[in-house]
């Protein structure tokens, strides 16, 4: 089974740097192209969420802010280098969030369900964090996580 998976992930990987390259012929910036490439993750019910990747420290700002909707299962997957009790909030986001932290075993360790958005102008919004070190933060829309069966303890699949 570990050949496959890496061989998947040297696709995937294969697949945006080429969607990259490609991208000023198409008329693309390199942001749009990076944010079309959707990694999909699997629950163990078999359900594909299609995530974004925040892999980088300006993604990983940005996260989902501004944005009105996500499609049903469609997500963003933050990836960080290291394990630790990450601290995320709503400022800017304009819908509610499932916001999961998952450790470096894909293991889900902490869910903050239909967090509410903040309309809040200054910086006191409220903040939500795993009392447990995580490694990835898979945000999705708001009932989600609930939708599909996602809670503490479950381990998700992607390269």
């Amino acid at each position: 089974m570990l050949p496959f998976h890496r061989h998947r992930f040297a696709h995937l990987v294969s697949t945006l740097a080429l969607s990259l390259a490609l991208a000023p012929l198409f008329g693309m910036s390199e942001t749009a192209a990076a944010a079309e490439f959707l990694l999909p993750i699997r629950t163990p019910s078999g359900a594909t969420i299609q995530a974004e990747l925040a892999d980088t420290p300006q993604k990983r700002a940005m996260g989902l802010m501004y944005r009105e909707s996500l499609p049903e299962n469609h997500g963003m997957l933050f990836i960080f280098g290291e394990a630790q009790p990450w601290t995320f909030w709503m400022k800017n986001t304009r819908m509610p969030l499932d916001i999961i932290w998952l450790n470096e075993h894909k293991t889900i360790v902490h869910i903050e369900a239909n967090a509410p958005i903040c309309t809040r102008t200054d910086n006191g919004c409220p903040q939500y964090q795993s009392n447990e070190p995580a490694m990835y933060v898979l945000e999705l829309a708001g009932g989600r996580a609930q939708a599909l069966k996602l809670k503490k303890g479950v381990k998700l699949q992607f390269p």
